[in-house]
């Protein structure tokens, strides 16, 4: 148990018995109203933001949480299968926990896992990939001047808008949050 005075970013607690991650904690006090704390915070379990206000002194249920490095294997139905490369240990996640960046994920990649004794709360994936261009239309000397993006194809599946000189074989980053092209990376 702690107080809204140890709410800070990056903390998880239990709200309305969800783990909830902090993003934003404020304290304010207006004019000759009480004191409180502002916080916006995430649920871990569903990705919803949420926004509350918390009396000043008010006690609240903090999660202890562990983060580990794990590699990808392998998808096994619809769980995906990490390991440890400390202690060679794997362990089945759900998919549900990367969401959209289940399009991003590929084989032997690290990602961070947080657990709350054993049971997982979240897999977070790195800010960007390097993924490899499967397929996409033929880029035309000279499309290099325009701001205009085609559909392509990456190695893992996923659908990501190019720009016109990007062809198949070249390799891309992609940022895994919004799935948005960055750069073309030179080999």
């Amino acid at each position: 148990m702690g107080t809204t005075s140890d709410l800070r970013p990056g903390a998880v607690i239990k709200f309305n018995g969800e783990n909830c991650l902090i993003m934003e904690s404020e304290h304010r006090t207006p004019g000759n109203l009480r004191a409180f704390y502002q916080v916006r915070m995430r649920s871990l379990r569903t990705g919803r933001t949420l926004e509350n206000r918390f009396r000043s002194g008010e006690s609240i249920d903090f999660v202890r949480v562990e983060k580990h490095d794990y590699q990808y294997l392998y998808k096994d139905g619809d769980n995906l299968i990490f390991m440890n490369n400390e202690t060679y240990e794997q362990i089945p996640v759900d998919g549900s926990f990367l969401g959209n960046g289940i399009n991003f994920l590929k084989e032997n990649q690290m990602v961070q896992i947080a657990f709350e004794e054993s049971t997982v709360l979240s897999v977070e994936l790195p800010p960007t990939v390097n993924l490899r261009v499967i397929h996409t239309e033929p880029g035309v000397k000279g499309d290099t001047a325009t701001n205009v993006l085609k559909p392509s194809t990456v190695e893992t599946g996923a659908q990501v808008n190019v720009p016109l000189f990007i062809n198949e074989g070249d390799l891309i980053k992609v940022n895994t949050t919004t799935g948005d092209y960055m750069e073309r990376v030179k080999e």
